[in-house]
């Protein structure tokens, strides 16, 4: 079987303006490894979360072909294909319905792709909610009611209802503060190895890319300047702005390196 689940080929993304075009995303050419957590990094204006955008098909590509599957994905998605590919938003709270309690938000995709009996669609919720560290209870519950970190789990629970291969996770724990950024990272984790998913991690956080990540991408003013393992980006980086980014996160400490190290032995989340 092919092990690569996504591919890039000159992908690129650029918008009119009234002083010419403006190029967001140039000529992206990339694999993506099925069951790793690949970061996307890089500052603000770099060009991933329209990388993200792009593969989720929230934009018009201008250039280039997305391969999912060993298919190139259309302009307009069919129904399977927006199934197959979620997104984890950096909010939670904007990205649930106040009006809809958690259990509705969560049975929401299952309505829509028509998945599993009707019947028992409560209880796949239920279960869900479960597996994501929180109680069928929070079914009846207002996402205003929630912590941050609990609104997060019930948006990591709505994605895995569509049974997707591959989850777009576009800074999910930089609202969180670093206990409950960990216990969220650590889920995401466990659920990426249980379910075999595929993640498409976008940060500016270099200590949580260390932590969780098998890949990392940089990139900078629309272009990938480098891509490699965690290992070879943070001990032996190529490009002289990797060399920057990383020379601008302070050093390893005993606390970061034992979150990496309960992230990995599968402490308790």
């Amino acid at each position: 079987m092919n092990d690569i689940i996504l591919e890039t080929i000159g992908l690129g993304k650029s918008f009119e303006t009234a002083s010419g075009p403006v190029h967001a995303l140039q000529n992206v050419a990339q694999k993506f490894t099925r069951g790793g957590c690949h970061a996307i990094v890089g500052e603000s204006g770099s060009g991933k979360t329209t990388l993200a955008n792009l593969i989720l098909g929230l934009m018009q590509k201008t250039t280039g072909e997305i391969v999912f599957n060993n298919q190139t994905l259309p302009e307009h998605r069919i129904k399977s294909q927006r199934r197959a590919i979620q997104l984890v938003q950096q909010n939670p709270l904007s990205a649930l319905n106040p009006r809809l309690s958690i259990g509705a938000s969560v049975r929401l995709p299952l309505d829509v792709h028509d998945i599993g009996p009707r019947a028992g669609r409560d209880k796949r919720v239920a279960d869900l909610l479960e597996e994501v560290g929180l109680g069928a209870e929070f079914a009846t519950r207002s996402p205003r009611g929630l912590s941050g970190g609990q609104r997060q789990r019930v948006a990591i629970a709505r994605a895995l209802a569509c049974e997707p291969d591959l989850i777009v996770l576009d800074e999910p724990t930089s609202a969180l503060d670093v206990l409950v950024q960990a216990r969220v990272l650590r889920l995401l984790d466990n659920l990426r190895r249980e379910r075999g998913l595929t993640y498409l991690f976008i940060t500016h956080d270099l200590a949580v890319v260390r932590a969780i990540s098998t890949t990392v991408s940089v990139f900078q003013r629309g272009r990938m300047v480098e891509s490699g393992t965690v290992e070879q980006i943070f001990t032996n980086p190529q490009a002289d702005y990797t060399r920057q980014l990383i020379g601008a996160v302070p050093v390893v400490t005993d606390d970061e390196l034992a979150l990496r190290d309960a992230i990995r032995a599968g402490a308790p989340y």
